[in-house]
């Protein structure tokens, strides 16, 4: 049923999976059961949404569980201010879902860093990054959004809004961002200022 899909909309929904797991596992609302979920989820993700794209059948298949996987964690525990700037940025200009919760990770996720612990040495570890034990805590959170980063570019998404992004409409967007229900499942506070500076971050 899959295998018909275009290149860009395999791309855009493994991504929007992707976030679903991180988001999921770094939520303040998750806790063992849901971390467990989540891991395997970004674990799969990284290794079968490149062939997804490329149409293999491994790929294929391997994208059907993970994005399952990531599904039955984050809905048990919420998600995070990504889908919240995410939601706001489709509904302004009409971009696919998925393709603005890729773009906006990177960023998102360099924001949340100090609020996550260790996790982001285990997100890098199931993307498949090497000697992430040996890494200082710096670099493992470094580590673990390249990764995110290269997958995206990887499948074609370039984590830029440069040419989308108006900056007479980033009050609103930030107001309607911060009001998004996802947003208080963070696990760094946020503000609308804070929101505002980060779609600015990539224009």
């Amino acid at each position: 049923m899959m295998s018909s899909m275009p290149k860009g909309l395999t791309a855009s929904t493994g991504m929007d999976a992707l976030t679903h797991a991180i988001e999921g596992y770094i939520t303040l609302g998750a806790w063992e059961l849901s971390d467990m979920f989540h891991i395997k989820a970004i674990e799969i993700i990284a290794r079968s949404l490149r062939g997804a794209v490329a149409n293999t059948a491994e790929g294929r298949e391997g994208m059907a569980l993970g994005q399952y996987v990531a599904g039955m964690g984050f809905s048990n525990v919420g998600l995070g201010v990504d889908h919240s700037m995410a939601h706001t940025l489709s509904a302004y200009y009409d971009m696919p879902h998925g393709k603005a919760c890729a773009t906006l990770l990177p960023c998102v996720m360099e924001f949340n860093a100090p609020a996550t612990g260790e996790k982001y040495r285990e997100i890098a570890r199931a993307m498949g990054v090497k000697g992430v034990d040996d890494m200082t805590q710096d670099e493992y959170r470094k580590a673990a959004i390249n990764a995110v980063k290269q997958l995206a570019e990887d499948v074609g998404i370039v984590c830029s809004l440069k040419g989308v992004l108006k900056e007479e409409d980033i009050p609103a967007l930030a107001r309607d961002a911060y009001a998004d229900a996802c947003r208080p499942g963070n696990p760094r506070d946020i503000s609308e200022a804070e929101i505002a500076e980060l779609y600015r971050s990539l224009m």
